[in-house]
């Protein structure tokens, strides 16, 4: 496993700061070209998923530790972006919710406890699992996509490593192969940073093409605080043609970007 292998850097304690932040902004550098590599398997993926949330289905992540907590931050960050139902896109933890901020020990090495934790939210064959784990070895994750997978869900994967058990029991692995790490086996550097661009992307072209983008903005964001109203109003101004007072009252009137839009072009 390459995410295993030896750090290309050695004697790391007696580095400056100065010396340890160009190694590892050096090293960051070659993750989108990993990204890369993984676009035709990441637009299978994305195809699938896409299929299957226009028909009714939903989207789940599982995974453990950086990886699942990854999963849990791209699908609480769904909603307020694009509007859609907060069971829409669903992250799930080895070990619960309070393994997000604590580990919990052993929850990844129970290969029949990810299959239990997605039965409670009825899972069917509209849905679509995906995977995450930089190692592509995790118990948890290869025995939840190889239930899904016998019982009819699109399964896909996000690992960091080539030819691996995960992706072996899904159908649309997607393989970020990052290499080693600037300190040896800590895939919270560069691993997770592979998975949250593919993550990034995999939900933001999901939901473009479901319609949830207009020309290049976010038209069905939830308006939840101050700056997001401001921005629904620039929004607006830039779209129309009109001035802030006159996009405040449309946004008052009609409550979303997009509604706004559809009030005053059709």
């Amino acid at each position: 496993m390459t995410t295993e292998t030896p750090s290309e850097y050695n004697n790391l304690e007696t580095l400056s700061t100065a010396a340890i932040l160009a190694g590892m902004n050096q090293l960051d550098m070659t993750v989108p070209l990993a990204v890369q590599k993984a676009l035709p398997q990441l637009e299978k993926l994305i195809e699938a998923t896409v299929a299957r949330l226009g028909a009714g289905g939903r989207l789940f992540y599982i995974g453990a530790g950086t990886s699942g907590r990854l999963g849990v931050v791209d699908a609480s960050e769904c909603p307020p972006t694009f509007g859609v139902p907060a069971g829409l896109v669903v992250g799930i933890m080895a070990g619960g919710d309070g393994a997000i901020r604590k580990a919990v020990e052993g929850a990844e090495d129970d290969a029949s406890q990810a299959w239990l934790d997605l039965a409670q939210f009825e899972v069917n064959e509209k849905d679509v699992l995906v995977g995450l784990a930089a190692s592509g070895r995790t118990p948890y994750v290869i025995g939840g996509l190889q239930a899904a997978r016998a019982a009819g869900l699109a399964t896909g994967c996000i690992v960091c490593n080539a030819g691996s058990a995960v992706a072996a029991a899904c159908e649309f692995p997607v393989e970020v192969v990052t290499g080693p790490e600037f300190i040896t086996g800590s895939t919270r550097l560069k691993a997770g940073t592979g998975q949250k661009l593919a993550l990034n992307m995999l939900t933001t072209a999901t939901f473009i093409r479901l319609g949830r983008v207009r020309g290049n903005k976010m038209v069905d964001m939830q308006l939840s605080n101050v700056k997001l109203v401001d921005r629904g109003q620039r929004m607006l101004m830039d779209e129309l043609g009109i001035a802030q007072p006159e996009a405040a009252e449309l946004l008052r009137q009609h409550g979303s970007v997009r509604a706004a839009l559809l009030a005053k072009q059709g």
